[in-house]
């Protein structure tokens, strides 16, 4: 396998901030590798040393002579009055390409991008196009190593999937060696074979595993447990060497020189492991609910919209009840934002109104909308004024928080409190924006693209913090992954006007396949096409809705009451339940009905299962 790009010992720092030192990166041919790493890592500058837009401030880059190093870039650039075409044969100047073979480049990759040639101008397209436009242009030279940063940003779920099968296809245009950086932790598991994380956790600056992401969990796992005992390890040492230390010059005298330089080594080595150790960590993300007990907080019956002459939603009900858990699916432009925005405004009488229905809350009900704009920041105030608009302090939880602490929490650091928020990066005013959030007590949390410029580390406590949260929590993501683990039903919109509950996001996808299907043979037959319905089509060997959450839900149930079985096992075989006959026959009334209950889940799993395979067949 052939080098084809290699960096040595590089490091980089700005001012006072080191971003990396001593990094070591080979890539080979074939390899595809996902970069991840904390916010401020330096992940997007190790991009650009290693494509020759910035310089290193130590090391080298190596590249193989004639290697093409092609670069996606996060900001997406255009000459915004040419349309999609143009924009892609202008990045074909210079190439050592007839005109056929850059007509034939240009219109095969629009085809695969699923663009027409409609007469747009670059500076018409939403985001979402506008990134697919610029990873076409990146595809379009063929480059021998593709260097990606952030490659899924603005792109809706059905972008993503697309890049991805980009990313994985043999034809020319697909690339076989690349590097990207992604916080996207299913396009991660799905595309690479390579993990490489940035982080001073690491004695080199840097971690990196051969397979996929959830292979780079496992052994990142290992290694930062190892890390901890090898701390522990060197306490133990480092206190025997400092007792004999602290003996006084006799004692030292009797030993070897070498035993005393040991000493000093062990404790520079214990220093720079609880280093690397107190740099595991994350932001501390925790919204405060107000703990109403109301079953029904708010109630939607028919309500639709539009705007001019398109309808973007219609005749949908929506019942949110603490512990609700309610994730919304579609292209860009379908009408999410503008669903989250009716909801927000549902508690006053101010705000976006639906066109028809009707929505209710309770009384005095609190909502707490995170908005994906996040205009509410002003740039040029200070990240203490943004943290603490009040003064130095914040109310949390009934508590006084310091800012300096309250800074902390979100892993900014004291020095930074004076910075205007417009010099923060993207993760980092995000971080703002939540630590604004997390001081309103919420009855409904509205979380519109939460999870944007946010690092793995800061996904992943997010995740826990919405699993923890007692009210109810509606989201629009296009982390798939986070759909998945937060979120127990899904909104899915055609873009059309219609909408649908969903499982799944992979059923909601079968569901626009199967409709866009359809729609290729209306258009041979001459019928029109029909939007989804209102409750969703089921695939074949699939349960209904409910019945598949029962499923789903249904190991982890037999779990906890076996568990609650062996407590009372435990507890009929103690010395004082043993002495006490009127605890004993307790005990043996409550282990009767647990093993009942066991019993009855058993059964039920197996009636499910049956339902399941006879839907197959």
């Amino acid at each position: 396998m052939s080098n084809l790009l290699s960096c040595q010992s590089l490091a980089k720092a700005f001012g006072a901030q080191t971003l990396f030192k001593n990094v070591d990166l080979v890539i080979s041919y074939g390899d595809r590798i996902g970069m991840i790493g904390p916010n401020g890592a330096g992940k997007s500058t190790l991009l650009k040393i290693l494509c020759g837009l910035e310089d290193a401030d130590r090391g080298k880059v190596v590249s193989q002579r004639h290697v093409r190093v092609g670069y996606l870039a996060q900001i997406d650039i255009f000459d915004e009055e040419k349309g999609v075409s143009d924009n892609l044969f202008l990045s074909l100047e210079g190439a050592d390409l007839d005109e056929i073979e850059k007509y034939n480049r240009v219109h095969t990759m629009l085809s695969r991008a699923e663009f027409t040639d409609d007469g747009r101008t670059a500076a018409m397209l939403s985001g979402g196009l506008r990134k697919r436009l610029s990873i076409c242009r990146s595809l379009l030279t063929r480059p021998d190593v593709l260097i990606m940063d952030e490659p899924t940003n603005h792109l809706d779920i059905e972008g993503i999937l697309w890049l991805e099968k980009m990313l994985s296809g043999t034809s020319a245009d697909s690339p076989s060696t690349y590097i990207l950086v992604s916080h996207d932790r299913t396009f991660l598991e799905n595309c690479t074979n390579r993990i490489v994380e940035l982080s001073p956790v690491y004695p080199q600056g840097s971690f990196e595993v051969k397979g996929r992401y959830s292979d780079f969990l496992e052994e990142r796992g290992r290694f930062l447990h190892q890390q901890e005992q090898d701390e522990e390890r060197l306490q133990n040492k480092v206190r025997r060497e400092t007792e004999w230390l602290r003996r006084g010059p006799k004692a030292r005298a009797t030993k070897a020189r070498y035993r005393i330089d040991e000493a000093y080594r062990l404790q520079d080595d214990l220093a720079q492991v609880k280093e690397r150790n107190r740099a595991i960590s994350n932001v501390r993300i925790d919204f405060e609910a107000t703990q109403r007990k109301t079953k029904k907080l708010l109630e939607a019956l028919g309500i639709g919209k539009s705007y001019e002459d398109k309808r973007l939603f219609a005749n949908l009900d929506i019942v949110l009840s603490p512990g609700s858990r309610l994730g919304l699916l579609g292209r860009n432009g379908c009408g999410k934002s503008t669903l989250m925005r009716l909801l927000a405004a549902s508690a006053d009488e101010t705000g976006l109104r639906a066109d028809t229905g009707t929505i209710k809350t309770a009384d005095g009900v609190r909502i707490v909308h995170f908005d994906q704009r996040r205009q509410d920041i002003d740039p040029a105030q200070t990240l203490r004024r943004a943290l603490a608009p009040e003064g130095d302090s914040v109310i949390y939880q009934g508590g006084s928080v310091h800012v300096v602490s309250w800074a902390k929490r979100f892993l900014f650091r004291p020095d930074q409190l004076e910075t205007p928020v417009g010099q923060l990066s993207g993760g980092e005013r995000a971080r703002v924006f939540i630590a604004g959030l997390m001081r309103q007590p919420a009855d409904i949390l509205l979380l519109d693209e939460p999870t944007n410029d946010l690092d793995i580390a800061s996904l992943d406590v997010l995740e826990e913090s919405l699993h923890s949260f007692p009210g109810a929590l509606v989201l629009v993501t296009h982390d798939r992954f986070l759909l998945d683990r937060v979120c127990d039903r899904l909104i899915g919109f055609d873009g059309d006007g219609g909408v649908a509950y969903f499982a799944d996001y992979e059923q909601w996808l079968d569901a626009m396949r199967e409709r866009e299907n359809g729609a290729g043979s209306a258009e041979k037959t001459g019928k029109s096409d029909k939007p989804l319905p209102q409750a969703a089509k089921k695939k074949s060997g699939k349960l209904s809705y409910i019945d598949q959450r029962e499923y789903d839900g249904m190991e982890e149930r037999i779990l906890e009451v076996e568990l609650e079985l062996e407590a009372v096992q435990q507890r009929m075989d103690s010395a004082e339940t043993l002495a006490d006959p009127g605890a004993l026959h307790e005990c043996w009334q409550e282990l009767q009905r647990v093993q009942e209950v066991i019993d009855g889940l058993y059964g039920r799993w197996d009636e499910l299962e049956k339902k399941k395979l006879d839907g197959a067949s």
